[in-house]
């Protein structure tokens, strides 16, 4: 048995319809077909009685070329199969059903302006879908719709090239391309697509720059600093970036090196800059020649240049009122430091730029000179001494003379003034250094005990040379010998053979130095020796305690007067502070009487009232019992201020005041207005309990004048706490 596959195709709706036919099939119904494989069940459905295959959908090749199927027949109540299973395919034969589509839409490209004919721009690429092994359903031909004549486009490649010389991007900058594509040769009944093509002209430096003027003309004062901008020139270049930058130089000037010219890479401006300094007396007017070329210069075109261009500028300076001008950037000047005062030492001069007869008055800047060492003639600029100079002190002075127009006071000008002090020989030669000297007391004769060497601020010529000697009223008596080494150095050597600490611990050599300049100075420096015992090696083992005294530079003498005068000082500061003890004043509590508050201290619980005997209650409450006037207890009694009058209180406050804040009130308004009051500050205490207690007040402030008067009963309902008060006071009158 076999398989017959018939195929038919229904041209209505361009399906194809397939029917499988099993040879045992007797028509009775008995044969099941059945299909598997691509697409069976969903594209192709097939009858399983008759066999018939259909498709679905329409078939699309460019989804699904071929389809691999299998099929077979079974009995449909057994379901043994009748045949073996066949595999057939389906095959989808391409139509012309798809058109080109590019790969991009749109294309951007670009083309130096200028450019050959020919000049390929950019190859646009369409692709098609149908099967280009097929006929000519995938044969794309290229053909430009919009663009000419300035393009062209291969119709095989699609590669775009230039199609019209000498486009110049100044004129047109931007082009837009149309291209189709299209299938089937290019045949008609072909399907097509189109795609654009912007095309952009770009710069190449095909224009020269070209000034917008042939004449600058700028104006400048003679008082613009260097470096400052003159004037800016423009040349105007059709082309952009690189290709229109410029650079300026001066080719042409009456005053070589006065100007400069340089520029302004932002906006391709030459900027002439001021390179010497202007002077209106001297030069009025500048003429320049000025040329502008291109810095990237395209070989290509040098036909069309030449790229560059020039112009003429001229500068005329404007004249300033200048400040005064002087003959010298800088003075120095020397002077020998014992010149006597009011000696010319030298002098400056400055004119007026402007007019030379005018006047100009001269000043030193006294923040330079601030101990006015130095004067100067105001009129002629002669600089004078006016201190004592000394070179030790001070080898340079540094001033400013400052120069002013009389008839404009603001034009000022100044200048450095450096003054160089001469060295005199005006000091005399000392010790190096404060020598600490001791000699053994078994020294030898003529044994070296000391090297001294000298020093002098004053600096000559030849260097030092200085020259020692023993003072000539010791050389008779002299213990001691100078020996001058010639080299500025002397050695102290003995004279005899020992020295007893005993006899003298102490002795002085008066030693000459010389120096040997002039006029000659000298000087007598006293040389200290103690004597002290040694070992055999000469060193130093133990000194007398009052050459220990005088190595430290006090004598005995002195440090008796040092002590004497620290004792006086001491019993000086005793002395005071026991007078100040006498002369304070009188506390300002010393009495019971007094109407304030006394603190007792008393370890018994619950003393009460028995312990408020130290002032009188009715004071406070009575107010009318201290109206009267009488004497501060805290300062000495003056005279001079008439007794301060109390203001009087109304008796109804008397009566109605159940605590002593009134009586307090008045005795601050007292302090507060007492003229007689101490310079020094004083503590007048007064003390207010307040009111409102549960309990009322248990001091003895807001008892009443006599215990007589006063009922303690309540003390026993008070409780435990409250119990030995209340057995003090809570009895009856004969009990209390």
């Amino acid at each position: 048995m076999a398989f017959e596959l018939r195929t038919r195709l229904d041209t209505a709706s361009n399906h194809l319809h397939l029917q499988l036919h099993s040879d045992g099939d007797r028509g009775d119904g008995s044969v099941k077909y059945v299909l598997t494989g691509d697409g069976a069940g969903t594209l192709f459905k097939i009858d399983e009685k008759s066999g018939d295959i259909h498709a679905t959908k329409r078939l699309d090749r460019e989804e699904k070329a071929y389809y691999i199927l299998h099929a077979k027949a079974v009995n449909r109540f057994t379901n043994e199969a009748l045949e073996g299973e066949s595999e057939f395919i389906i095959k989808i034969h391409d139509i012309n059903d798809n058109e080109p589509r590019f790969t991009k839409d749109p294309y951007m490209a670009g083309v130096p302006e200028m450019s050959d004919v020919g000049t390929s721009v950019i190859q646009v690429t369409a692709t098609d879908a149908d099967d280009a092994t097929y006929g000519n359903s995938a044969r794309v031909v290229y053909s430009i719709l919009e663009g000419q004549p300035y393009f062209s486009v291969d119709a095989e490649t699609g590669l775009i090239k230039t199609a019209l010389p000498g486009m110049d991007r100044e004129v047109k900058e931007h082009y837009q391309v149309v291209i189709q594509a299209k299938d089937m040769a290019g045949q008609m009944g072909g399907l097509s697509g189109t795609t654009t093509v912007s095309i952009t002209l770009s710069d190449v430096n095909d224009n020269p720059p070209r000034f917008t003027k042939t004449l600058y003309e700028f104006r400048v004062a003679e008082s613009n600093e260097l470096g400052s901008t003159v004037g800016v020139i423009r040349a105007v270049d059709a082309d952009i970036g690189q290709n229109a930058e410029m650079d300026y130089r001066i080719i042409g000037s009456d005053a070589p090196g006065m100007f400069d010219v340089t520029v302004n890479r932002s906006t391709q401006e030459g900027v002439i800059v001021l390179r010497k300094p202007l002077d209106y007396e001297k030069k009025r007017q500048y003429s320049l020649r000025v040329q502008v070329e291109n810095v990237h210069i395209n070989p290509r075109f040098y036909s069309m240049g030449p790229f560059r261009d020039e112009a003429s500028v001229k500068i005329v300076v404007e004249d300033v009122d200048e400040p005064p001008v002087f003959e010298r950037p800088s003075y120095i000047m020397e002077v020998k430091e014992d010149t006597a005062r009011n000696t010319v030492i030298g002098s400056v001069s400055a004119s007026d730029p402007d007019d030379k007869h005018s006047l100009v008055r001269y000043t030193i800047d006294r923040r330079t000179d601030m101990d006015r060492v130095f004067n100067i003639h105001a009129g002629n600029g002669s600089v004078f001494i006016f201190r004592e100079l000394d070179r030790e002190e001070n080898a340079w002075h540094n001033i400013s003379v400052i120069a002013t127009e009389f008839n404009n006071p603001r034009q000022t000008s100044s200048v450095p003034v450096y003054i160089r002090v001469l060295d005199v020989n005006d000091n005399a030669p000392t010790f190096a250094t404060n020598y600490e000297t001791f000699v053994c007391e078994n020294a030898k004769a003529n044994q070296r005990i000391q090297t001294v060497s000298a020093m002098d601020p004053d600096e000559p010529l030849g260097g030092h040379r200085f020259i020692f000697s023993l003072a000539p009223e010791a050389v008779g008596k002299a213990n001691f010998s100078v020996r001058d080494n010639k080299d500025n150095t002397a050695w102290i050597l003995t004279r005899r053979n020992s020295y007893s600490s005993l006899q003298k611990s102490i002795y002085h050599v008066p030693v000459v130095i010389t120096d040997g300049e002039f006029p000659v100075q000298s000087s007598t420096n006293t040389l200290t020796i103690r004597v002290c015992t040694c070992d055999r090696e000469g060193n130093m083992k133990l000194c007398n305690p009052e050459a220990l005294t005088a190595r430290a530079g006090l004598s005995t003498g002195a440090l008796v007067a040092i002590l004497l005068c620290v004792i006086i000082l001491l019993m000086i500061v005793v002395l005071f502070a026991a007078l100040r003890r006498q002369r304070k004043k009188e506390p300002l509590i010393i009495s019971k009487e007094d109407v304030r508050d006394n603190v007792v201290s008393y370890n018994d619980e619950g003393g009460g009232e028995e312990d408020t005997q130290a002032f009188d209650i009715s004071t406070l409450r009575n107010p009318e019992a201290i109206e009267e006037s009488k004497q501060r207890r805290d300062i000495i009694p003056e005279t001079f201020y008439p007794p301060v009058r109390r203001p009087v209180v109304p008796p109804a406050s008397r009566d109605n005041n159940g605590d002593v804040r009134d009586f307090i009130n008045q005795r601050l308004q007292e302090n507060d207005s007492d003229p007689t009051a101490p310079p020094y500050d004083s503590l007048a205490t007064y003390a207010y309990e307040g009111n409102g207690s549960v309990a009322e007040s248990l001091s003895s402030l807001e008892s009443v004048t006599t215990e007589g008067d006063q009922d303690y009963n309540y003390l026993s309902e008070w409780g435990p706490r409250f119990k030995k008060l209340a057995d003090m006071y809570g009895g009856d009158d004969s009990d209390s």
